[in-house]
């Protein structure tokens, strides 16, 4: 092979190592909880639109200081009602997880993905197409929702902290003064 032709498939192989890499960064989330980071991978390969929503809403700071509004022992910890549920801004307890976002509500984009202990999905009403910022990551499996809800991503560190977050005490998980999500960025922690 020719000394140039091998320098030039060289440095493209070198790159195409490199950029995944850089796009990859933008694919996590860190949520600062009260007992430290939670990590989350995001998955755009499988859910494009809701992933892209919650980036959306991270980057501009719509989920800081946003509860943990139904949190049920081992099912799993709903948060992201940006409307309702800002712990700062009039934190609402008889309204929380009702809202949403200003955005539209996203198609479902179901997938064979099961939802294990660290799956990160889609909170919805009856109609499958209604999610928007609401988000729940699961404490333990819950098969029954495979298809059911959109996979969105996994828990890839900090699992030990969702596991700290306050459980609910109602019937449907609900919290009286509930942990929050204390910032939320783009990115993997510094």
């Amino acid at each position: 092979m020719n000394p140039i032709r091998f320098a030039v498939a060289g440095a493209l192989a070198l790159a195409s190592l490199a950029f995944p890499a850089l796009a990859a960064e933008d694919d996590f989330l860190t949520i600062q909880l009260k007992d430290g980071p939670v990590v989350l991978e995001l998955l755009p390969e499988v859910a494009p639109k809701h992933v892209a929503q919650i980036k959306k809403l991270a980057a501009e700071g719509e989920y800081d200081n946003v509860a943990f509004h139904r949190v049920i022992e081992g099912f799993m910890a709903q948060t992201g009602d940006v409307e309702f549920g800002d712990m700062e801004e009039g934190f609402d307890p008889n309204r929380a997880g009702t809202g949403g976002s200003e955005l539209p509500d996203l198609p479902a984009e179901f997938s064979d993905l099961p939802f294990e202990r660290g799956t990160v999905g889609m909170a919805r009403s009856q109609d499958p197409d209604s999610a928007n910022s609401q988000f729940f990551i699961m404490f333990d499996e819950g098969s029954f929702l495979n298809g059911q809800y959109t996979v969105v991503g996994k828990v890839v560190s900090g699992m030990e902290n969702v596991d700290k977050i306050k459980r609910g005490e109602g019937g449907n998980g609900e919290v009286a003064d509930p942990d929050r999500m204390i910032e939320v960025t783009v990115g993997k922690p510094n």
